[in-house]
Formats: C-alpha cells, structure tokens, sequence
C-alpha cells in the first residue's frame, strides 16, 4: 500500500473498459444473477414454498423462470 505522500493525483488513473468489454461485464452479471436466482426458486421449491417462489419469479422476470406446478420453468413469452 502507498502513501499518500507516493500518490500523484494526476498520475496513474484506471484504465476505461472498452464498450466491448463493459458489455460483456454485463452480460456475465446478468447470467451470474439469473443463475443464483434459478438456485434460489429451486431451494425454495424443495422447501414447499412455492407461493413464495412464485412471488420472487414476478418480481424478479428479468430471470425469465416461472413456478409451474411447484417445479421451475423457463418462462416462455
């Protein structure tokens, strides 16, 4: 770590991401989030709680899961 005696204010700055590289940030964050929330449905499934399973699918549609007869679904549109 350095002292803030060794940092230079207009020095070294973090380098801007690319467009290129920013979409794919959030294209990796996106899949990670519906993954988890794939996970999180199916646990709250296996518990029997399915109305609020169903519930955090609306809530979350960007997911693109629904509750079908207590089992986790892709949503068709």
């Amino acid at each position: 770590m350095k002292r803030i005696s060794e940092i230079n204010p207009l020095g070294e700055e973090r380098p801007n991401p690319s467009e290129e590289t920013r979409e794919k940030l959030r294209r990796e964050r996106l899949q990670r989030a519906r993954d988890e929330g794939y996970q999180t449905l199916v646990e709250l499934c296996n518990l029997g709680e399915y109305n609020m399973a169903e519930q955090l699918a609306d809530r979350n549609y960007n997911w693109g899961y629904e509750i079908v007869d207590g089992i986790v679904m892709e949503r068709i549109d």
